[in-house]
């Protein structure tokens, strides 16, 4: 058993948020384990990774990380794109590993900054600070240290009896105090919560918690301040726990959004839509005006009006380049709900 054992102060709110989670992730589990497509899983990891890498200032969007996938040609810097690719490989890897074991740790730290840093799965040699707007906020301890920290950290992880959602909130604050590599700590920090939740409930390992703490960063980052400050892990393992809950809520009422507008979509998509749907069948994309051919349209506005801006807003297909809505290489292409409807009409 490890002699380590990271401070910790049980309070009301991390059990009630346990239990709330525990019941969410139950219907969570019985509700995907038939609905969780390959697409939706995809979906699902490019919001992980994009939201992850947003929060180490990485500018690429959604869209962008996706076509970086797709091995499309996005214009960005190099170091985002590799950023990209790198988190893709790494979260592809991740169920090969256990998260106790120090080997595993170091080769996900290889991938994941592999081309970014030179010693990409090395522990740090150097003493390093944490700033934020030039203020230093914490001091991790010397690097003649990490292997020691990391080593009893890692064996308190095997051997604790706390929950798994207290567990992998606790390692990962733990994880983040000793900083234990030159670049890339907050990224993997995720990124093994992630893993240990996956191990605990395997549809957690798609769950992107990475879009609300993006979206709460200030609060992320006011977290690890306030468990340095106490010298326990304590109110950051409050925030991750009301980051699950929240990520487990947005993805349980886009599941209700997207029932309820499939239903709605199923009695209401015109005669006029439902054409339009068939003619992208089969994973085309294609440009206004091919579109306007093939449904041998002449007038635009009847066009625009009755067939492509209600198939836009009812989600059934969507722009290849969204960011630029009057691009003129701008085509169209289906979506999954919209993939849905053709095969179920």
């Amino acid at each position: 058993m490890s002699r380590y054992q990271p401070p910790l102060t049980l309070t009301p709110i991390m059990l009630a948020l346990v239990a709330q989670i525990s019941e969410q992730v139950g219907r969570l589990s019985a509700r995907h384990e038939a609905t969780l497509t390959p697409q939706l899983r995809r979906g699902n990891r490019i919001r992980t990774i994009q939201a992850s890498l947003a929060i180490e200032n990485n500018t690429l969007t959604v869209e962008q990380v996706t076509a970086v996938l797709d091995g499309k040609r996005v214009l960005g810097q190099p170091r985002e794109i590799q950023e990209v690719r790198n988190a893709f490989i790494t979260y592809e890897a991740m169920p090969g590993w256990q998260p106790a074991l120090r080997e595993h740790l170091l080769e996900a730290h290889a991938l994941l900054m592999h081309g970014l840093i030179d010693d990409a799965g090395q522990f740090r040699r150097a003493g390093v600070g944490i700033y934020r707007e030039q203020k230093l906020v914490h001091m991790a301890p010397p690097p003649s240290r990490v292997p020691t920290l990391v080593d009893d950290l890692l064996s308190w992880l095997s051997s604790t009896d706390l929950h798994p959602l207290l567990a992998s909130c606790v390692f990962h604050y733990e994880f983040e105090f000793i900083h234990p590599f030159a670049d890339g700590n907050g990224r993997m920090g995720r990124l093994w919560q992630t893993l240990i939740l996956s191990l605990w409930r395997p549809v957690l390992a798609w769950l992107p918690v990475e879009t609300v703490i993006r979206e709460q960063q200030e609060a992320y980052y006011a977290a690890l301040s306030a468990a340095d400050q106490c010298s326990e892990a304590t109110p950051f393992v409050e925030f991750m726990l009301q980051a699950l809950h929240q990520a487990l809520l947005d993805s349980s009422q886009n599941d209700q959004v997207s029932d309820q507008v499939s239903d709605q979509v199923s009695d209401q998509v015109s005669d006029q839509v439902a054409r339009l749907l068939q003619v992208l069948d089969g994973g085309v994309a294609l440009k206004a005006g091919e579109l306007m051919q093939h449904l041998q349209l002449v007038h635009r506005p009847t066009f625009r009006n009755n067939y492509l801006n209600p198939a836009l807003v009812a989600g059934l297909i969507e722009m290849t380049h969204p960011d630029s809505p009057r691009s003129p290489a701008q085509k169209y292409r289906l979506t999954a709900q919209g993939a849905t409807w053709v095969t179920n009409n």
